[in-house]
């Protein structure tokens, strides 16, 4: 072979090699930030981002005129970002979509938070804080037909309109547990009560976190059942598998407010049962 030719077979074979280093470190910066803790994810970012439905009073709501969120999860929500030392945007998330939004491809948000039940389901397929609210199924009436609902089974006949919101475990409870009565639901949960109260159902399924405040803020309605909840539960917040970190992180939050009582006094500001 002459040297010209073995020059040039010897400089396309360097090129050929580059090439592929190239795009083998390519490859490699692409994986990096799956790779990476979370917490420091989120301290390159700047902000955390949060998912919440935006419609479930006084956990999380957002106000339809000028945008801005308030509520027991969503202050939750702003002590875990100011432990991470960043910002924070909140993410609109709705009952049905919840889940796959949790493990949509590119990720949506950091965590989620805002009346989530923990439960073994959600556990199987994403990470669950402990809880920092319990929780229950009730139901909210009218206030002058308090007396007529004092057990499931009063509940569970043809004449009754249940009204829920779609997608959630009020939902799925209702369901399950009332055969008979008549079911509706209604996409916008946070209307429910007053379709309760102006009589376009009779009973919505709903939380003992939920159920005081609509009691509190519309005279019309009423909860009988509050102190003798159907179920038992907490709330936590939600996040998508491999954020140990960011997990341990807001644990370790939620354990120092029960300690230092500023998780009963939050509780108390919102007229929430602290069963802590």
């Amino acid at each position: 072979m002459k040297l010209s030719k073995i020059k040039t077979w010897l400089l396309l074979s360097l090129l050929v090699i580059g090439g592929a280093l190239s795009l083998a470190s390519c490859s490699a910066n692409t994986d990096q930030p799956s790779s990476t803790p979370t917490i420091e994810r989120i301290a390159q970012r700047g902000k955390v981002l949060v998912g919440t439905t935006g419609d479930y009073r006084p956990l999380s709501f957002r106000e339809p005129e000028t945008g801005e969120y308030w509520g027991f999860g969503i202050e939750l929500a702003r002590e875990i970002a100011r432990k991470l030392g960043v910002s924070i945007e909140f993410v609109r998330t709705s009952w049905p979509t919840l889940t796959a939004d949790v493990l949509a491809e590119p990720q949506q948000f950091d965590f989620a938070i805002g009346g989530i039940t923990i439960t073994d389901t959600r556990r199987e397929t994403m990470l669950m804080s402990e809880g920092y609210l319990c929780n229950g199924k009730t139901i909210l009436c009218r206030a002058s037909e308090a007396d007529r609902y004092q057990s499931l089974a009063d509940l569970d006949k043809s004449e009754v309109r249940v009204m829920v919101n779609p997608g959630g475990l009020n939902e799925k409870f209702a369901n399950q547990n009332l055969t008979h009565a008549t079911i509706i639901v209604h996409q916008r949960n946070e209307e429910i009560p007053t379709l309760i109260a102006e009589g376009e159902a009779d009973v919505m399924i709903t939380e003992i976190t939920e159920a005081p405040y609509y009691v509190q803020t519309d005279s019309r309605l009423a909860a009988p059942l509050l102190n003798a909840p159907f179920s038992h539960g907490e709330i936590g917040v939600l996040m998508r598998q491999g954020q140990d970190d960011l997990l341990q992180s807001i644990n370790d939050l939620i354990r120092q407010m029960k300690s230092d009582g500023s998780l009963r006094r939050l509780h108390e500001k919102y007229g929430l049962v602290y069963g802590y």
